[in-house]
């Protein structure tokens, strides 16, 4: 145990003494959570070019109040009010006559002009609209523009053009539009917790309001330090492993230490590399939760359960990869044999949404009971605002430690017959035997 832990003191040191070391531990928050970073920097800071859209009105009606309503935006609505600066493009409506004696060589016009940049998107109001019948077509409102998909002007005229038609069937039905507005009147559902009560005072607490990002944050950010937690270990030990294979080095340290505590010397380095970056992530997130007044929504009491699944975790893979490392010769012989281990790392980072969404379901349940996919989903199930079974996260941690068990038994048996092996590329059967004869 000495030597393996002197081995583990070295690989340690030579790993958080590095300048890469320190550039990872900066870097790696924002390249996992750069996506969201990156969308609200440049929240206010997209095309501000104004957009011009043609709209052919066959209603004759439709079209007036959408170039009101545009106006209006226009001058309230694009500008930051602190500072005046322009944040969002203008909206102009150009209204065109239809040309009904040639309505498809209109639209081809106006797709034409789009395409050279005049106009930046065309309206076709269909002459039904206001009292759609039988004919479909005629009751449509077709928008056209080179990506109708991600495209906030479309999203934005529904409204406009939906009061405006609702106002027109009010005033020919000679009703009371305000009247109808108040028996029309869409009310909203707040989303609340449930209700409390306070272990100090035993006082009944009123349920607070829940949005997405606090339902999401918690979730989000263990899947994630969970898997950074991971890679910093699993990937650097194959590559070690492999440059020491190939190098003969490894042949030099096994000539004062066994396998058994060479790996496990290396093991417990790169864990240890791993728990230390965790560790400078979870102090200061909970500083700047702290200080941006959210610390509320830490999950503090899953912690623990953060720190037991995680060391599971890397034990479990961290042995694996070791394994894939020692029997193979070269990088490209490793790529093969590793892809079955990415299934299990990578599939737990796909599914972990639904699973947040609904961790009751059966789905759910027993994806978080297979020992590979415990780690990540069972913390996902447990930081979501429904409550679980608590038998089930004890489970999944003793289905864990008896994998992981057995896991780096067997790549320890591996370990010993594959690192001093040469030349011949492994096969899926030579390791199976490795793990089971030794």
């Amino acid at each position: 145990m000495r030597k393996a832990l002197l081995i583990a003191a070295r690989d340690y040191n030579a790993a958080v003494r590095t300048k890469g070391f320190i550039i990872g531990l900066v870097v790696l928050p924002f390249l996992l959570g750069g996506s969201i970073i990156i969308v609200k920097l440049m929240e206010d800071r997209g095309d501000t070019r104004d957009r011009r859209i043609a709209v052919m009105d066959r209603t004759g009606e439709i079209a007036p109040a959408l170039v009101e309503a545009a106006e209006r935006r226009n001058e309230f609505d694009i500008y930051d009010r602190e500072t005046g600066r322009k944040v969002r493009p203008a909206y102009i409506f150009e209204i065109v006559e239809p040309a009904e004696a040639n309505i498809e060589g209109q639209r081809l016009e106006l797709s034409n002009r789009v395409r050279a940049g005049e106009i930046f998107a065309f309206v076709e109001i269909g002459r039904d609209v206001l009292y759609p019948g039988e004919d479909a077509e005629a009751a449509r409102i077709a928008y056209h523009s080179e990506d109708p998909v991600f495209d906030n002007v479309r999203n934005w005229m529904i409204s406009p053009i939906n009061d405006r038609v609702r106002s027109l069937r009010v005033a020919q039905a000679d009703l009371d539009e305000e009247i109808v507005n108040r028996l029309t009147r869409w009310m909203p559902i707040d989303g609340l917790g449930l209700i409390t009560v306070d272990e100090d005072t035993g006082e009944v607490k009123d349920a607070e309001r829940k949005n997405e990002w606090e339902t999401i944050g918690a979730p989000y950010a263990l899947v994630m330090l969970m898997f950074m937690l991971i890679m910093v270990t699993v990937n650097p030990l194959l590559h070690s492993t492999l440059e020491e294979k190939m190098h003969r080095i490894a042949e030099v340290l096994l000539g004062s230490a066994r396998p058994s505590q060479l790996m496990a010397g290396k093991l417990l380095a790169a864990i240890g590399v791993s728990i230390t970056m965790v560790s400078v992530y979870i102090v200061a997130g909970t500083i700047a939760a702290h200080y941006m007044n959210i610390s509320e929504f830490i999950p503090y009491h899953l912690l623990p359960w953060f720190v037991i699944y995680g060391i599971s975790a890397l034990f479990m893979f961290g042995a694996l990869f070791l394994a894939v490392g020692s029997a193979c010769n070269d990088l490209k012989e490793a790529q093969s044999m590793m892809m079955p281990l990415w299934v299990f790392l990578m599939l737990p980072m796909l599914v972990w949404f639904p699973v947040m969404r609904e961790p009751t379901r059966s789905f759910a349940t027993w994806l978080s009971l297979f020992p590979p996919f415990t780690p990540i989903l069972m913390l996902v199930r447990m930081a979501s605002p429904v409550s679980i079974p608590m038998w089930q996260p004890w489970v999944g941690l003793l289905g864990v430690t008896l994998f992981t068990i057995a896991a780096v038994w067997a790549a320890g048996r591996i370990y010993r017959v594959g690192i001093l092996m040469y030349g011949k590329p492994p096969k899926l059967t030579d390791i199976l035997r490795w793990a089971l004869r030794g």
